[in-house]
């Protein structure tokens, strides 16, 4: 039997999965390297090539949407649970975790999550404007030189693939 997939198994380390293009998401990712860890954190880019290779299964559109947290056992954790867990890795935030754990604390993480959710929409929704459509989560890469390209095609000097009327993705 998995125990893991039950809930019963120890959790020896944690993967957090983290939007590193959001400004707010790479504070927090900061924040958490800080902390002093009595279960070791470690934290990968949501929708890179990484992340997908540790969790094949896992929809990773919605981890750039949700912090997503997967224990060592299998367990995954998204939204306040997904942040009421990396307090309890946190020593000097263990006990805070054990309380918002509880229903009416539940209800307060849910609160605290989603404001953080609407300032971080309204921060994605500035910056989508002033810095365009591309993401490095979605494979684009900028070079200051150069400016964006995507990444799936190569260096710039490398051609994509031919359109249908045979111009070249990189033209």
């Amino acid at each position: 039997m998995d125990r893991g997939a039950r809930g019963d198994a120890p959790v020896r380390r944690l993967t957090v999965l983290y939007d590193a293009e959001c400004p707010m998401c790479t504070f927090a990712r900061n924040w958490l390297v800080k902390q002093r860890q009595l279960v070791p954190l470690d934290l990968v880019p949501a929708g890179q090539s990484r992340a997908r290779e540790l969790f094949p299964g896992l929809d990773h559109a919605a981890t750039l949407s949700d912090i997503t947290v997967i224990a060592d056992g299998g367990q995954v954790y998204r939204g306040p649970a997904a942040w009421i867990v990396c307090m309890w890795a946190l020593r000097a935030h263990r006990a805070t975790a054990h309380r918002l754990a509880t229903p009416a604390g539940m209800k307060v993480a849910k609160r605290v999550v989603l404001t953080a959710a609407k300032y971080r929409a309204a921060r994605w929704e500035d910056h989508a404007w002033s810095e365009g459509p591309y993401r490095r989560a979605d494979g684009w890469t900028y070079d200051p030189k150069d400016g964006w390209f995507y990444e799936a095609y190569g260096y710039q000097d490398e051609p994509g693939p031919a359109c249908d009327s045979g111009c070249r993705a990189a033209d």
